[in-house]
């Protein structure tokens, strides 16, 4: 299934607070559609299966992609949860919104793709690509691109920048200092129930 591009409040209300996925909120608490409101027993597949889409919606993935990062988190050492969630938080587009570049994730994706980003002095527009301890990340320096970025920073989605991220909001660069730690990642979930659901799948 290719990226979703339908109404994200629907999602939220569903899934719950997605910062990555949109700002806004919705009026109404309960899921959508006429079942909605009725209090229903939820199968141990089907809350594995929110949380796996929590993670599928929040960073804008589609399901190939989570299935490949949870191959790749799965080869390396210590716990794959982790892992996984250290490899979403360490792409491209997720760093520069950890950083106020973006207001969103769809929304720093669009910054990444439309080339105003660079990587250590080359411009990346690739927004899976994998961040690594001591890189630079900068926005373009070109007029329309730190307008771009101005104007979100003013108005970050998330308040807090992570402490492995140095930002030099002057000059619109950060330096990626240390790894990931898990406490960081702004998303409520269990990610070992998603490991669990791709335990027989993959």
């Amino acid at each position: 299934m290719s990226r979703y591009r339908g109404p994200r409040l629907r999602i939220t209300r569903r899934l719950g607070d997605l910062p990555g996925l949109t700002r806004k909120t919705a009026k109404r608490s309960h899921p959508p559609g006429q079942h909605g409101q009725a209090r229903r027993k939820r199968s141990e597949y089907a809350i594995r299966l929110e949380e796996k889409q929590k993670l599928r919606f929040n960073y804008g993935i589609s399901e190939r992609q989570l299935v490949r990062y949870v191959k790749k988190a799965r080869a390396q050492e210590g716990s794959t949860g982790t892992n996984l969630l250290k490899l979403l938080e360490n792409r491209l587009d997720n760093v520069c919104f950890r950083l106020g570049f973006g207001p969103t994730i769809p929304g720093s994706r669009q910054l990444v793709n439309h080339g105003h980003v660079s990587v250590n002095g080359k411009i990346t527009d690739i927004a899976s690509y994998q961040c690594k301890a001591g890189d630079v990340i900068a926005i373009r320096d070109n007029k329309a691109s730190k307008q771009l970025a101005q104007a979100n920073l003013e108005f970050p989605g998330l308040a807090n920048v992570p402490p492995h991220l140095e930002l030099d909001k002057t000059k619109l660069s950060a330096k990626i200092s240390a790894k990931t730690d898990r406490e960081w990642v702004a998303i409520e979930i269990n990610e070992l129930l998603v490991v669990e659901y791709y335990s027989r799948k993959v």
